[in-house]
């Protein structure tokens, strides 16, 4: 597997609803299914390398064991494996590049795969206008006093502008389509705007409803 950009690979994947992975970020996982257990033992037989993607929402009438995919996703390298003795994994995915699904791959695995390009990963769109992070650590600070979060904001205001919006991004508690909405976003500025946007939206209704941008 290559991570060239452009280029149209094959990627076992991984699919999981509410989770993201952003390149420089990691990701701690439990493994427990059979399937996702044999991606794994094939993954580490190869080179560590899976793809985490989202499905789409379930409807009635969709094949619930293999509901449709978003197309963006992200490549990861397992940085970190435990194998417990009940053959479940415990792993920490680390970021690699964000992919683009062409087509799904009929395959006799029991996980899925899929074929797809390596997005080009902006290495410098890494920093924030001191107005933009401020913004950001406000209605952070606001959306967690209201959901009753303790955080440790000294440990946050330590972060880098990427691991801050990135990290907030992963565990917010948004939707599947927020978090793809923020995953997919252009830039880091754009990002860290629709964060705040969510959580403002969120924010209003009181915590009673998940958030969706559908």
């Amino acid at each position: 597997m290559t991570d060239e950009p452009g280029v149209l690979q094959r990627i076992s994947i991984f699919p999981l609803g509410g989770a993201l992975l952003f390149p420089r970020m990691q990701l701690p996982l439990h493994v427990f299914e059979p399937r996702y257990r044999a991606l794994i033992s094939d993954a580490m037989a190869r080179d560590r390398k899976i793809g985490l993607i989202q499905p789409r929402i379930v409807r009635a009438e969709d094949d619930n064991d293999t509901p449709k995919l978003f197309d963006i996703g992200c490549l990861g390298k397992i940085a970190h494996v435990e194998a417990l003795d009940d053959g479940r994994y415990n792993i920490v995915l680390e970021g690699l590049a964000r992919f683009r699904m062409t087509r799904e791959l009929d395959v006799t695995t029991p996980f899925r795969q899929i074929e797809a390009a390596i997005e080009i990963d902006d290495r410098d769109d890494t920093n924030l206008a001191l107005a933009r992070r401020a913004s950001l650590e406000h209605e952070s600070r606001r959306f967690a006093d209201s959901q009753g979060y303790a955080v440790d904001w000294e440990a946050v205001a330590r972060l880098d502008d990427e691991s801050l919006v990135n990290g907030i991004a992963q565990i917010a508690p948004f939707d599947a389509a927020a978090k793809q909405a923020l995953l997919e976003a252009t830039s880091l500025a754009d990002r860290a705007d629709l964060i705040v946007q969510l959580m403002q939206f969120f924010g209003r209704h009181g915590g009673e409803e998940r958030v969706t941008l559908q």
